[in-house]
C-alpha cells in the first residue's frame, strides 16, 4: 500500500486539507481599519459557514478513506474524481462566502496563500487518478496473459 506513489500523493492531500482547516484562506480588510481573517470554521462577523467547514473536511477525509480502498481500484478512481469534484466545490463555496462578506462588510478582501491548497490537493488527486489507473491497466495485462 504505502509503496505506491499515489498513496504518497493522497497523503499529501490529506496533509493539506487538515493544515487548510486551521489556516485562514481569506482577509478581509474593512473601511476602519477592521481585519477579519475567514477560515474554514468562519471568521469573527462571519458565522455558519458549514459549506466551507464541510467541504475542507470531506476532501482529505476522502482522501484518506481512498489510500485504504487498495484494493478496490475503480472505486478508488472513482472516489478520485468525487474529491476533484469537492476542490473545485470548494471555491465555489468560497465565492458565495466572499461576495457575503463584501456585501455585508463593504471591505477589501485579500487571498492568503493557503487559499491555494484545494488546488495543489486537486492536481496531486488527479495525478494519483493516472497512478490508479495505469496500475488497474497493469493488472489487467497481468491477467490476460495469463
Amino acid at each position: 500500500m504505502i509503496q505506491r506513489i499515489q498513496t504518497l500523493y493522497l497523503l499529501a492531500v490529506v496533509a493539506l486539507g487538515i493544515a487548510l482547516f486551521w489556516l485562514p484562506v481569506l482577509q478581509f480588510v474593512s473601511p476602519d481599519g477592521q481585519v477579519y481573517q475567514l477560515t474554514a470554521l468562519g471568521g469573527a462577523p462571519l458565522q455558519g459557514l458549514w459549506g466551507l467547514t464541510v467541504t475542507t473536511v470531506l476532501i482529505p477525509l476522502l482522501a484518506l478513506v481512498d489510500i485504504f480502498l487498495y484494493r478496490k481500484r475503480l472505486v478508488q478512481a472513482r472516489l478520485n474524481i468525487f474529491s476533484v469534484m469537492l476542490c473545485v466545490g470548494y471555491y465555489g463555496v468560497l465565492a458565495i462566502y466572499v461576495w457575503l462578506a463584501k456585501m455585508s462588510l463593504q471591505a477589501d478582501w485579500y487571498i492568503l496563500p493557503w487559499a491555494s491548497f484545494p488546488l495543489i490537493g486537486m492536481v496531486l488527486t488527479l495525478m494519483a487518478t493516472r497512478r490508479i489507473l495505469k496500475d488497474e491497466a497493469l493488472v489487467r495485462a497481468a491477467d490476460r496473459i495469463r
